[in-house]
Parts: C-alpha cells; sequence; structure tokens
C-alpha cells in the first residue's frame, strides 16, 4: 500500500491540528518516498517523536526524479513493501511531483491510501471570501518580470470573463517582488487574497482586500510562506 501522508504547514501548529491517524500510518512502515530528506525526518519525529530515525529507508522524489530512481522502490512495493509519501509541505500531489509515483501504483494494482491533512491551497480559497465553486490554480506564476505582466494580465481576463478564482504562489523569497507587480499590473477593482503563515497560531496573516486598498496596506511578506487568491 501507498499512503499519502500529509505534512505540516507550520512548525508551530499544535499536534490537536492533525488527525491521529497521520501517526499511525507513519507507524506502520519505515519506507517513505520524500522531496527533501531533512524536511521528511522533521515532519516524522513531529508526528511520531518514538519512532527510530535510523529505521528509516528514505527514497528521494522531486521534480528531478526519474524512472530509474524509482525502480528499487517500486521492486519492493511489488514484493508487498509498504510505503509512505510526504510532501514538504500540506498534502501529497498537490503543487508536489508525488503524482508520479500514485501513478504508477494504480497501474500496477498497488493500493493508495489518502490521509486528511491541510492543504495551504484550499485553505487559502475557503478563507479569502472568493469563488470557491471555481477555481484555478497555476502552480508558480513565470519569474521573467515580462512574462509574469503577460501571465497576469491573463489571469486578470479569466477572472473578468468566467469569474473563477484564480490561485497561485511564489517562492517566498519573491513574494515582495510579485506583490508589487500584482499592484502595478492588476486592475484596481480587482481581489486579492493574501494567505501567509497558514497554521501558525501567532504569525498566520490572511486578509482579502482589493488592488486599489493594497497599493495603500503593503505587507511585508519576505521569506513567508504564502499563497495569493484573485477575484472579485
Amino acid at each position: 500500500m501507498l499512503f499519502l501522508i500529509p505534512a505540516y504547514l507550520s512548525e508551530n501548529s499544535p499536534i490537536d491540528y492533525f488527525a491521529p491517524s497521520i501517526k499511525e500510518y507513519i507507524l506502520k512502515t519505515d519506507y517513505f518516498f520524500v522531496e527533501n530528506e531533512k524536511t521528511a525526518r522533521k515532519v516524522i519525529k513531529y508526528f511520531a517523536p518514538e519512532k527510530k530515525q535510523a529505521d528509516l529507508k528514505l527514497f528521494l522524489l522531486d521534480k528531478y526524479s526519474e524512472r530509474k530512481d524509482l525502480q528499487e522502490a517500486q521492486m519492493l512495493m511489488i514484493k508487498g513493501q509498504d510505503f509512505g509519501l510526504l510532501s514538504e509541505a500540506g498534502l501529497p500531489c498537490i503543487a508536489d511531483p508525488g503524482n508520479v509515483m500514485v501513478k504508477w501504483c494504480h497501474e500496477n494494482s498497488v493500493k493508495v491510501i489518502p490521509v486528511n491533512g491541510p492543504s495551504s491551497i484550499i485553505l487559502a480559497l475557503i478563507s479569502s471570501g472568493l469563488n470557491g465553486q471555481e477555481f484555478t490554480f497555476h502552480g508558480y506564476l513565470p519569474i521573467d518580470r515580462s512574462e509574469r505582466r503577460s501571465k497576469i494580465a491573463a489571469l486578470e481576463n479569466q477572472i473578468n470573463s468566467t469569474g473563477y478564482s484564480q490561485i497561485f504562489m511564489e517562492t517566498p523569497y519573491r513574494n515582495n517582488p510579485l506583490f508589487e507587480d500584482l499592484c502595478k499590473f492588476l486592475s484596481p477593482h480587482i481581489k486579492l487574497c493574501i494567505a501567509a503563515n497558514i497554521n501558525d497560531p501567532e504569525n498566520e496573516f490572511i486578509k482579502t482586500l482589493t488592488i486599489k486598498e493594497w497599493q495603500k496596506n503593503k505587507p511585508e511578506l519576505h521569506k513567508i510562506p504564502a499563497v495569493f487568491v484573485l477575484g472579485k
């Protein structure tokens, strides 16, 4: 079986934010697909501190992984070994490369078990006040400024023509330049929700304003994990 195990969004999240089943599934196996070994060990320790770190068998699964990198783990699964799949933050396979293994499991009759947990994308959307019936997630916007400007214009066109909420993220150290571009290139009436430090009891910041209002209330977002939602 493959357990899809969520990670916390903030290290400061109280353990009672999470279902006890997360710990149960972590304790069921020593074998895990991980995007980042250091992060994965911290997450495992957070949910199951009694689990011996020395017993863990971690297999790297990131955007650079190739089929040959996963063959050893796949052979173990075919022979009956259970695995866990851990994201760096939130749910596996959403803004996360883990879907490669989930697809393989379906093709090879390996049972997939999703485990309840937080998704920064969904939590940002439901707390934004924007359209939660129809929405599109875009991942990361282009780094090149001219391409980003074109993408932002396309997002506004989508909002105006369909009413769909438009969701995206940015690498935390580039949040401030992204915010500046949103304020510069979007129309004043477009609404922007910034959801930062989600699930951090002390530092969580979630606010929806028009672009015109944000231009007068610039937040400090440098190196803070954030999700952005546009709508009307």
